[in-house]
């Protein structure tokens, strides 16, 4: 036996205890971003943030999987996770940690977020708290710019319970007539096309000696101090603020669609008013009549209920992140453009993209050797997008093809797309239409791409396209070049500035052909099975892997090392995860860098004691995936749009493209070691499935991984 193999008793790998349960793992990855809203390191602004965030993560969550939960116990199933749940057992274990989380929130924010902001001049103040001068003004408000607007919904039985939309805010009344003594239950909406927020004109905020920034009052209590114009002649007994959740995951029968675009469209606005009820949010106070009111017209139990001390509905503290306060906030961050494009974008601006002079242009770049962006250290605009524009109007360029899954609104390259186009430039699209919660913005902008003349197609029955790939085909005298551009994330510029992605740029002659291969295999009725480079879900991605990591593991059982370094989002596939047990008992030594959901458990003797596992929560959202194999010194690493997830290896089509020049391979494995060595915004999963935050030794200087890569940016431009 050598000696990096070690001897083990025949054990089941997928025995549930060697698992994570993926619901309770995404709750710890909200409790980090939580954790980010609590530390007082953190600026107050962004303290803010993160508490929005945390909010708005979890609307999605119970939106998507805590619905599907329900939908499973009500369905019967009793199919056990990998970790050994019922759906049942779930729904109770998530309700136990999220209770005291959500408590922790309201908590942070009433009793040290809000002081805070008050000490600063960010007044939030109760309506009870008004001067009469500033009691008049929120009035007159109402009067002019709310009153207008609302309806009041009745509940007695000629007015049966009102149909209340998706994560809508509310105010729930009790009136009572009092020719009647009759006691009734109305139901106000707050409107979401008002400001949350109704900020008091600066005359009025100079109300002591303290000079504020900024004073305002929530609109949902202007309404509640108001009710009595919207219930004229009755007695307004009480009133309490809910906010509901529905299930939002509508399954589109794809199979049976004639239209996929129609079939999507028909269904988006079902997840605002036909998803069954899975979340009551309410304001403690709240009399038992509203309570039940609630209950009975909702069609939920108790454990539906989740009681508010103070402010509700937090993610829509993110609006006061514009407030003039820079101190309060992190630093802001311009992205460099990458050094070897700096001629090129410096032409563009000057000169236009018409008129750049060929051999100093994107195409000349890239056949010098491979671009490797970092985004948002590097600028978006000044590469990707870039690269895109000038595509669109270079008169040597013959056709485009790309996949948009997330794109911004006032996106740069929608314009270049149908520039292209009118150019006669031969365009081909995939808008993903499944892309969740973006549905309706890719409709959009499918259709103005349509009109415009290109050519596009709506995804693949019973795969969603995930994969970020952009192909343009070149005539270059009497030869055809192909460039590709593979990336980690979205085409998105707004995103692209607060998420950390990676993106390829080459002229490599096999990963053209493969993005060709691929694109007919998205438009048309390709069966490709094999690439030349590229690592393709569903095709070839999950063997590929599975095979890198047995070959480490024969490294490591020949005496030779083994290692793998890995970062990705979320980290669930239980295939791999074996595949990771087992390379762990071979000796081979792996690292993880999961930014949020992880189901393997690491450091269990003889099963992953040479596993470790981080997360980074920071600035920037932690989305880009590296994936590194040392081969035996022959290394292989790896960038692309898929996490380890069943669906991403299985239902979606994903690409991952190897990295090959030696200068990018070296800057790659920088990085990893970069987010391996934080010891500021970096935690540890330890055995027991509990996040441990690194802090700097005694005699250890502060390294964050996110901070480090901004200063290495900024070198650069000197």
């Amino acid at each position: 036996m050598s000696s990096g193999e070690k001897s083990h008793p025949e054990t089941n790998l997928r025995d549930p205890q060697y698992y994570f349960n993926r619901e309770l793992s995404w709750l710890d990855f909200n409790y980090r971003v939580l954790h980010e809203a609590l530390d007082a390191r953190t600026p107050l602004l962004e303290r803010l943030k993160f508490t929005a965030i945390f909010s708005s993560n979890l609307d999605e969550f119970f939106m998507i999987r805590v619905s599907t939960l329900k939908e499973q116990v009500e369905a019967g199933v009793a199919k056990l996770t990998p970790d050994g749940r019922t759906p049942q057992q779930q729904l109770e274990e998530l309700e136990q940690r999220l209770r005291p989380m959500v408590a922790k929130q309201h908590n942070n924010f009433e009793q040290e977020l809000r002081p805070q902001l008050a000490a600063l001049g960010v007044k939030l103040l109760d309506y009870t708290d008004l001067n009469q001068e500033q009691s008049l003004y929120c009035q007159r408000y109402f009067e002019k710019q709310v009153f207008p607007i609302l309806t009041p919904l009745g509940v007695d039985p000629g007015h049966p319970f009102p149909h209340i939309s998706n994560l809508s805010f509310n105010v729930a009344v009790v009136v009572k007539n009092p020719k009647t003594e009759e006691e009734c239950f109305a139901r106000v909406k707050v409107p979401d096309i008002l400001p949350r927020f109704i900020q008091l004109p600066q005359e009025l905020t100079q109300c002591d000696r303290d000079k504020n920034v900024w004073m305002g009052v929530p609109l949902e209590q202007a309404i509640a101090h108001n009710l009595s114009a919207l219930f004229p002649g009755l007695e307004i007994l009480e009133y309490s603020f809910f906010r509901i959740t529905r299930d939002a995951d509508f399954p589109v029968q794809e199979d049976e669609a004639d239209d996929l675009l129609l079939a999507i469209q028909q269904e988006i606005g079902k997840r605002y008013f036909k998803g069954f009820a899975v979340r009551l949010e309410l304001q403690a106070s709240a009399s038992a009549l509203v309570r039940d009111t609630l209950l009975r017209g909702l069609n939920i139990t108790e454990s539906d209920v989740y009681e508010v001390q103070g402010l509700m509905h937090l993610g829509d503290l993110m609006s006061l992140m514009a407030l003039p306060l820079p101190e309060h906030k992190d630093a802001p961050w311009q992205p460099v453009v990458p050094p070897r494009l700096r001629a090129i974008g410096k032409l563009a601006r000057e000169e236009g993209l018409e008129n750049i002079d060929e051999g100093s242009d994107f195409f000349a770049l890239i056949r010098r050797g491979d671009i490797l962006v970092h985004h948002p250290y590097e600028s978006f605009s000044d590469s990707v997008e870039l690269f895109i524009s000038q595509a669109a109007v270079d008169p040597n360029v013959l056709a485009i093809k790309m996949t948009l899954y997330r794109t911004s609104g006032d996106s740069p390259i929608i314009k270049a797309l149908i520039a292209a186009a009118e150019a006669r430039k031969q365009v081909a699209v995939l808008v993903e239409l499944k892309a969740r919660f973006d549905e309706e913005n890719n409709i959009i902008w499918a259709r103005k791409l349509e009109d415009a003349g290109v050519h596009i197609v709506y995804g693949l029955v019973g795969l969603k396209t995930h994969t970020k790939i952009f192909l343009v085909v070149r005539r270059e005298g009497k030869d055809i070049r192909r460039y590709v551009h593979i990336g980690t994330g979205n085409y998105n510029s707004k995103t692209a500035k607060l998420y950390t992605d990676l993106g390829l740029m080459s002229s490599r002659e096999e990963l053209g052909a493969d993005l060709s291969d691929l694109f007919n295999f998205l438009t048309g009725y390709s069966q490709q099975q094999t690439f030349r480079k590229l690592l393709v879900a569903p095709v070839n991605l999950r063997d590929r892997l599975m095979e890198m990591i047995d070959r480490e593991i024969e490294h490591s059982k020949q005496g030779r090392s083994g290692k793998i370094i890995a970062k990705m989002n979320s980290l669930v596939d239980s295939q791999i995860i074996v595949a990771l047990y087992k390379a762990s008992q071979a000796g081979v030594q792996i690292d993880l860098v999961v930014r949020g959901i992880c189901c393997l458990r690491p450091g269990l003797p003889e099963i992953s004691e040479n596993i470790r596992v981080i997360s980074i929560i920071g600035r920037y959202l932690e989305h880009s995936r590296i994936f590194y194999f040392h081969n035996d010194g022959q290394e292989e690493i790896y960038l692309g749009s898929a996490d380890w997830m069943p669906r991403n290896l299985d239902r979606r089509v994903e690409a991952i493209t190897p990295v090959e020049e030696p200068n990018l391979v070296n800057k790659l494995k920088e990085i990893l070691e970069i987010m391996l060595g934080d010891n500021r915004y970096a935690w540890e999963l330890q055995a027991d499935g509990t996040y441990i935050q690194r802090h700097p030794q005694t005699d250890e200087t502060e390294r964050g991984a996110q901070n480090t890569l901004m200063a290495m940016a900024l070198k650069t431009k000197s």
